[in-house]
């Protein structure tokens, strides 16, 4: 998460500093093209396990999405066809929080990138307080999305959705467990590990609104684990949805 927020901070202070020289240089109009800004998006929403075994349980609230990606436009079919094709790059943050207490630790039977659920006090002790208990994954991501516009004359105050993609390239994922009790008072425990996460994920992903505001949904191509390789041999596949904020 703070990774995320150290883009979007960067990524602010970049279009700042072009907002600021623009306003010093002169405006030269190429060919009536329409002012169509880059996107800073920042995407809220939650992450869903699907086609998962009874015995998985993820607690909704919890299990929350944190996005942000920097898109550019690039016209499709001339100036005011209303086609854009928006290539990007980005970090995405997937939490997710099991029910019962459980959390993810790696499988001592399957050994390295392999994980199982186990309740976290046959761990860290039968006699303890859980204060926060959740696992969460981390992704550079290269979302690309075909963008049409209603207001052909005008995207910047258009309606807009899109259909496209997003490929994922994992680079952390770790369990963390902060807990107290009498013994040891209050403990953090933080463990990044593989735990048998598909190193690439695929996902079909839709988007619909203003140019400041949307609403947009991901739905996952592949499945989260490797074959054989999670909790209960899972093969199971993931949705994310929420809302977003489009800063420029």
């Amino acid at each position: 998460m703070k990774k995320l927020f150290t883009l979007s901070l960067a990524l602010l202070f970049f279009q700042f500093a072009q907002a600021q020289e623009s306003e010093t240089k002169p405006k030269s109009p190429i060919g009536g093209r329409p002012n169509i800004p880059s996107d800073l998006n920042i995407e809220f929403g939650f992450n869903r396990l699907t086609n998962r075994p009874a015995d998985i349980g993820t607690n909704f609230i919890g299990s929350r999405t944190f996005n942000v990606s920097y898109q550019i436009p690039i016209n499709l079919f001339g100036d005011k066809s209303g086609f854009t094709f928006n290539p990007g790059i980005g970090l995405g943050s997937d939490k997710l929080q099991f029910t019962k207490k459980e959390n993810l630790f790696i499988n001592p039977v399957l050994g390295a990138q392999s994980s199982k659920l186990v309740d976290v006090t046959d761990v860290y002790g039968k006699n303890i307080t859980i204060n926060k208990n959740n696992f969460a994954a981390n992704y550079f991501e290269v979302p690309l999305d075909i963008r049409y516009h209603i207001n052909k004359n005008n995207y910047g105050k258009s309606f807009r959705f899109s259909v496209g993609g997003k490929v994922g390239f994992l680079y952390n994922a770790h369990s963390k467990v902060s807990y107290e009790s009498e013994a040891f008072e209050k403990r953090k425990v933080k463990d990044a590990q593989n735990y048998g996460l598909e190193k690439i994920r695929y996902a079909v992903s839709v988007k619909a609104g203003s140019p400041g505001f949307y609403v947009w949904g991901n739905f996952y191509l592949n499945d989260v684990w490797q074959a054989g390789r999670g909790p209960y041999g899972t093969e199971a596949s993931q949705i994310n949805f929420g809302l977003a904020v489009s800063l420029f």
